[in-house]
């Protein structure tokens, strides 16, 4: 009966659909582990085939090309360590699994079920995979290890069933992708599990961006009793070791690798730029460009993807009218200029003109609206994707959460773009957002540190610019106001009287939920965006476009 069993936990960053880099990093992982003498290794769920594959799994052949990948696996890793690795497994009765795969020995040893299908916030499981029975532990150099696959682990039965079945170390294979505070929740289910269970637990998360979602690793160790033995670092890549020992009372973590979580603030702010970093990498981009407008919104999406790709792969252009101020010049140059990326000047009076006179014969007689706004702001768009289209740089869009939430933004104008990496921040977070990178820096980030963002970007008050003085309060209610409606709304999916009860004016409320609805379409349209929060717009909040239902309360 051995009394040490070392585990080789590799924190990696998988790719949907690249089946053959997905196993490539896994067979590298192994060979770490092999090297270390560890008698397992272990990657996270579904990481041969990426996640979330959503409709991806429901072709036939992408299900057999994954379940070939991880045969070959199995052959490549014949002798050394075990190998265990996530991937769809069909059924004999043609149903698909969300499974975890154990290969030792140059086959597929064991294969474990995934029990719960989590079908909220992103996770549509159950029209994906079918539910399996309980099943027991796998059998590893002696040891049985408990498998329960990500969602398993949240509930007590199929950690009770395991531990009842003797299981005597449960290891946890996740694609938890990161919202904020998060940690918090994830750490309480699991110390739950071990002071259930009386087993030490392994939480294998995997990290990366994938769409909209950043899978933000800092997987973690439990002993008995809820003690913590390791955590892997937020994000990074990690492989690393964990030997457990056979005491009396049964099997212990060895203390191991430590990191901190960061706080809120640095964990939003990295997840932006990761997902900005792996949607360039995995789609093909080297290069991306934005409008910048001196306002706080470009200029903290300037930020993000100087941090995330390097100055040298920013393009900052600012496209003034007649009603840009100078403040707004200057303070779009300094931060370009601060940032250290490019900066174009790209005037839009006189095609502005030129759109003016081709559409006067049909516009005669009436008066200038909204409608000549959007024609601004519909005019970058285009020059913008010209520029995108010419040079092959991705367009960003700036949107920030509160003006996706009520339309306050030109579809086809600023809203265009491949992708928006403040789409979840509401714009109080915006500001403070700004504040925390003028003050730190941190190792990850490719841009320079200090003030990057001007003082006066931050401070002074909001404006789209697109007619003479106006301001982001003529249109919504101030942004403290407005985000604290939208809280409610969005976030809690709460009613008008709530908003009533919390303080808010009911007409402030109404107008707020009536452009929350109206908007949807656009939302609709719009590019994907970091996810920070559990209640983002895409797959998190889905509402029907055509809606004629408003609260009576």
């Amino acid at each position: 009966m051995t009394d040490r069993f070392r585990l080789t936990m590799a924190q990696l960053n998988p790719t949907v659909g690249d089946l053959a880099g997905n196993a490539a990093k896994a067979r590298e992982a192994w060979l770490q582990g092999k090297e270390a003498g560890a008698d397992l290794v272990a990657l996270p769920e579904m990481f041969i085939t990426g996640y979330q594959t959503q409709d991806l799994i429901l072709k036939p052949g992408f299900v057999r090309a994954a379940v070939d990948t991880i045969e070959a696996l199995a052959r490549d890793c014949a002798d050394g360590p075990a190998l265990c690795i996530g991937g769809p497994c069909p059924g004999e009765d043609m149903r698909l699994h969300n499974s975890y795969y154990t290969l030792q020995g140059g086959q597929v040893a064991a294969v474990v079920h995934k029990f719960f299908l989590p079908n909220f916030n992103v996770f549509d499981e159950v029209r994906l995979f079918s539910r399996s029975r309980m099943q027991g532990p796998v059998a590893v150099s002696g040891v049985r290890i408990g498998m329960p696959v990500c969602e398993d682990a949240w509930y007590p039965d199929v950690v009770e069933a395991l531990e009842e079945s003797g299981a005597e170390i449960l290891l946890v294979p996740n694609g938890s992708p990161y919202f904020r505070k998060k940690m918090e929740t994830r750490q309480n289910h699991m110390v739950a599990r071990v002071v259930e269970s009386g087993l030490p637990l392994v939480y294998l998360n995997m990290v990366g961006g994938q769409d909209d979602q950043v899978f933000d690793g800092a997987s973690f160790v439990l002993n008995p009793h809820g003690k913590p033995a390791a955590q892997l670092p937020f994000i990074d890549d990690c492989v690393t070791h964990v030997d457990f020992v056979r005491g009396p009372d049964g099997w212990k973590a060895e203390d191991g690798l430590f990191t901190h979580y960061p706080d809120e603030w640095e964990a939003d702010y990295r997840v932006m730029v990761t997902s900005l970093r792996d949607y360039c990498a995995k789609t093909g981009f080297g290069k991306v460009l934005l409008g910048m407008s001196g306002g706080v919104d470009s200029a903290l999406v300037a930020t993000i993807a100087v941090d995330a790709l390097g100055a040298e792969n920013v393009r900052c252009v600012m496209l003034p009218s007649e009603y840009t101020s100078q403040h707004s010049l200057e303070d779009a140059k300094a931060c370009a200029t601060a940032l250290g990326c490019r900066y174009d000047f790209v005037p839009i009076s006189e095609g502005r003109a030129a759109i003016s006179a081709t559409l006067e014969p049909l516009f005669k007689g009436t008066q200038p609206d909204l409608t000549e706004e959007n024609i601004q702001s519909r005019l970058r768009g285009l020059l913008l994707m010209a520029l995108s289209n010419k040079f092959g740089e991705m367009l960003l869009t700036t949107g920030n959460k509160s003006e996706v939430a009520v339309g306050y933004a030109t579809i086809y104008g600023d809203m265009a773009g491949g992708y928006n990496p403040i789409k979840d921040l509401y714009k109080t977070r915006v500001f403070e957002t700004c504040r925390w990178r003028n003050a730190n820096h941190r190792d990850w980030m490719m841009g320079p540190g200090g003030e990057v963002i001007p003082d006066r970007i931050i401070t002074k008050p909001p404006s789209a610019e697109l007619r003479a003085d106006q301001k982001d309060s003529d249109s919504l209610p101030d942004y403290p106001v407005l985000d604290a409606i939208l809280d409610i709304l969005v976030e809690q999916e709460g009613s008008i009287a709530e908003c009533v009860a919390a303080g808010y004016e009911r007409a402030d409320a109404q107008r707020v939920e009536r452009l929350l609805y109206l908007s949807e379409y656009k939302r609709f349209q719009s590019a994907p965006g970091a996810r920070l929060t559990r209640r983002a717009f895409w797959l998190d909040r889905r509402y029907p476009i055509v809606n004629r239902w408003r609260d009576p309360t």
